[in-house]
């Protein structure tokens, strides 16, 4: 099979039938073979009959449901591990991504060999409220993924070698950061292409503003996991070590000043000055710190993928 196509959705029953058949009609005008996965997150409306009643118009259609909303994620990785096509590729249900867009967004993967192609909406038509949140949350994946030339890292129109969906596990809200997921799980060839941005047409919009804090959280969280997830030690041990260092020179400085000033009846005792308490502080941290290191390797050298590792190829 050529193509998957996964679309998450969530209370977007008028807009369904009209992206099925605009998705149709590219289809048909290359001939390729594909499949659109509907990924239904617990909608309230009447969506899932419409996944119904479309599955048997369009023999292509697929589709999945779940039993209440779980997010956007849960419903990408549901959708990942059911497409069958060589290129994958995902869009939202609200119309604001075009299937127009799908010629290049296969040829990128198939013909320039990408691993990943991500969507860039350069002109949006989305309030300030959304915009500027958005232009600071890319700036800072950018600045920490290291994943440069990508403008729009929450664009939900993108495409994928199949390889890559199969690789990556999706989860919590880390769908704003497959680029990510990718790159740290091997594929190094990452794109964007620039794609056009229509209003909605229907509905409203199912995200707050609290998904930007989210989104932010969930960057620590994979940025951590991704580089210390099988050796916590390394990043703990080494903070701890730091810490306790630090809090040691510290203390050793007070003993100096304690021994100089013997004689002195003037002097002030060590556990009068600030310093005392900042030792004491950093000695603890340090502690603390070695010992989060130490459970953390504990945990990891028990859990059942420790020794799970993407493997490109075998002969």
């Amino acid at each position: 099979m050529d193509i998957s196509i996964v679309i998450p959705l969530y209370n977007e029953e008028e807009s369904l039938p009209e992206l099925a058949a605009w998705i149709g009609r590219v289809m048909d005008q290359h001939n390729w073979t594909f499949e659109t996965i509907f990924v239904d997150d617990g909608s309230s409306d009447s969506s899932w009959a419409v996944v119904q009643a479309l599955s048997e118009k369009y023999s292509w259609v697929r589709g999945i449901s779940f039993r209440r909303n779980y997010g956007k994620s849960a419903a990408l990785n549901e959708g990942f591990k059911a497409t069958q096509g060589d290129v994958v590729m995902t869009m939202d249900a609200d119309l604001q991504d075009s299937p127009e867009e799908i010629p290049e967004l296969y040829r990128l993967i198939k013909e320039e060999k990408y691993d990943l192609i991500s969507g860039y909406k350069k002109k949006r038509y989305d309030p300030l409220s959304k915009t500027i949140p958005t232009r600071l949350f890319n700036w800072t994946t950018r600045r920490m993924s290291g994943i440069n030339n990508l403008h729009d890292f929450n664009c939900g129109l993108k495409s994928y070698k199949s390889e890559v969906v199969k690789n990556i596990e999706v989860y919590g809200e880390m769908h704003r950061y497959i680029p990510v997921l990718a790159k740290w799980a091997g594929f190094k060839k990452i794109g964007e292409l620039v794609v056009h941005h229509q209003p909605r047409k229907y509905g409203v919009t199912k995200f707050g503003f609290e998904r930007f804090i989210n989104g932010f959280l969930d960057l620590l969280t994979i940025t951590f996991v991704s580089k210390f997830g099988k050796r916590p030690m390394h990043f703990f041990g080494t903070a701890g070590t730091l810490s306790f260092f630090i809090g040691m020179i510290f203390t050793l400085i007070l003993f100096i000043e304690k021994f100089v000033n013997l004689h002195n009846p003037h002097a002030r005792d060590i556990v009068n000055k600030p310093m005392f308490y900042l030792a004491l502080t950093a000695i603890v941290i340090g502690i603390q710190l070695f010992l989060a290191g130490f459970l953390g390797e504990l945990t990891s050298r028990s859990a059942t993928d420790r020794n799970f590792y993407h493997v490109k190829e075998r002969i």
